[in-house]
């Protein structure tokens, strides 16, 4: 789709690359961390729907590991079910474009990959890792609108909750003042043009660079904050994808509302008791 939420000035269009090349190492299952089930399905999969519920995309390019014919087929699968739903019924609205392509060596430049493949009339680029394959539909939705209001760069993000120490060694040097600190999620948000000639420059090369808003950064661009979500956590570890399984089967019970779509007249009270999420659960795989 376009950005065309009454809010937005004028109608533009929006691609999204999901980065899913990552090895999976952390994980622990032998296999690319996308392929991975999580609620029976793979987490790629979770991340393409989330993006095509917030319904903001006018093209999905999801950058995959060289030759995986199992995360082309999920991608594929998508593809068709996503073509075939009744998400517009109107037929106003032509269904988001969603493509695979390979990744490179490095995040940067299977983003830059990723990049490539979109079509060059859109206008807004947001980079998303399928490993944050919960992320709340909202979450889009509200970078997207900071984009579309003129920022040329835009990351959600949420307070940083832990003490942070800067170490050198087994040595405490520094504890900075968290109340400046903030943790970056994903899907991260770009003018189009400024991403683009970011990552034709020198500063797309350096080895530094971890992330598009650092990227950004380096150019000289102004990188401005929206609000992120819980739920935007990245499945890295073993435990993280309990956590994930966790939500999943809250979710499913109706118990999980994220923090940015609450119901202004809920009751708090009425909220989940914790001690109800599950601590354990099976986790599964796609066969290789």
């Amino acid at each position: 789709m376009s950005a065309r939420n009454p809010q937005y000035p004028t109608p533009v269009e929006v691609g999204v690359v999901i980065v899913a090349a990552g090895s999976g190492q952390r994980l622990g299952h032998g296999i690319p961390k996308a392929r991975v089930l999580c609620g029976g399905r793979p987490l790629l999969d979770h991340a393409v729907d989330a993006v095509l519920r917030s319904d903001v995309a006018t093209a999905v390019v999801v950058v995959l590991p060289e030759d995986d014919d199992v995360l082309a087929a999920v991608v594929a699968e998508a593809a068709t079910r996503y073509a075939t739903s009744t998400h517009d019924t109107a037929g106003v609205h032509a269904p988001a474009r969603i493509s695979a392509v390979t990744g490179g060596s490095t995040r940067t430049a299977s983003v830059r990959a990723g990049i490539d493949a979109l079509p060059p009339t859109i206008g807004i680029v947001l980079v998303h890792d399928a490993a944050r394959a919960l992320t709340p539909p909202a979450v889009f939705q509200r970078v997207t609108s900071a984009v579309a209001d003129g920022a040329p760069a835009v990351v959600p993000v949420l307070p940083v909750v832990d003490t942070v120490k800067v170490v050198d060694g087994d040595l405490v040097t520094a504890t900075p003042d968290r109340a400046s600190l903030r943790a970056v999620q994903t899907p991260q948000g770009f003018d189009a043009v400024a991403l683009r000639a970011a990552h034709a420059g020198d500063a797309a090369a350096h080895t530094g660079v971890t992330d598009d808003a650092m990227l950004m950064e380096a150019v000289g661009h102004a990188v401005h904050v929206v609000e992120g979500d819980p739920l935007a956590f990245k499945v890295t570890t073993p435990l993280d994808l309990v956590i994930a399984e966790a939500v999943l089967a809250q979710e499913a019970a109706g118990s999980i509302v994220s923090p940015g779509d609450r119901d202004p007249d809920r009751n708090p009270d009425q909220e989940p008791d914790p001690a109800t999420i599950p601590t354990t659960s099976r986790s599964s795989r796609v066969p290789e």
